[in-house]
């Protein structure tokens, strides 16, 4: 079974990599924007699956999920997101995606769900398709400040402090003090765990 995973955050995408290819019979493939999944999927090897992150560079909503649809013959693609809402992920399967997978699926509930779309079946997680669409603020979001969060986001990246200070038009000693912050508000020791605490809380 061969899977192409499309996501341009570094960590997340090599997280998802290494949760598949521990299956034996899945092979994956990995990159980081919508053109370079395109490539692969005009190219030689047929893929069984494409997972696709709706917030990726060349994605522009769900046009980007439309176009991969349509190339290398057809082929079954599902979206991956952290913050699409209810009503994305049913225009995506209404458009025809294979699924619909929340960033903050269980590593074993994802397994299961690209066996699932792989072998030509829908999916989407039935406790996010039927939550109410008031539902409470993501808990770990709660904790912190707005320019915490923007932080955050850059450590995700794989940003450093200097990178992330010139994003935010800031200096980057405040971002060194935003950093240790949030660290002790997430309970993380380094950039490493804060990512994968925001990634496992499905922040982005």
């Amino acid at each position: 079974m061969k899977i192409l995973i499309a996501d341009d955050h570094d960590l997340l995408r090599d997280t998802l990599v290494a949760f598949l290819d521990a299956e034996p019979d899945i092979e994956t493939a990995s990159v980081g924007d919508l053109d370079a999944a395109l490539s692969l999927i005009d190219g030689e090897t047929a893929f069984d699956l494409v997972l696709l992150d709706f917030n990726m560079p060349g994605m522009n909503g769900l046009s980007g999920l439309d176009r991969a649809l349509v190339h290398g013959g057809g082929q079954r693609v599902a979206l991956m997101s952290g913050v699409a809402t209810r009503e994305i992920a049913e225009k995506a399967l209404a458009a025809g995606a294979a699924g619909f997978l929340p960033k903050t699926l269980a590593a074993k509930s994802l397994v299961n769900a690209v066996r699932f779309m792989a072998m030509g079946e829908q999916y989407a997680p039935l406790d996010f398709m039927t939550a109410a669409e008031d539902a409470p603020r993501n808990a770990l979001a709660d904790k912190l400040s707005k320019r915490e969060l923007q932080v955050l986001e850059g450590l995700t990246e794989g940003k450093s402090n200097k990178e992330i200070a010139r994003d935010l038009d800031l200096q980057e000693p405040t971002i060194k003090l935003h950093v240790k912050t949030l660290y002790r508000k997430i309970g993380a020791s380094n950039r490493t765990q804060a990512a994968m605490i925001a990634k496992d809380a499905g922040l982005f």
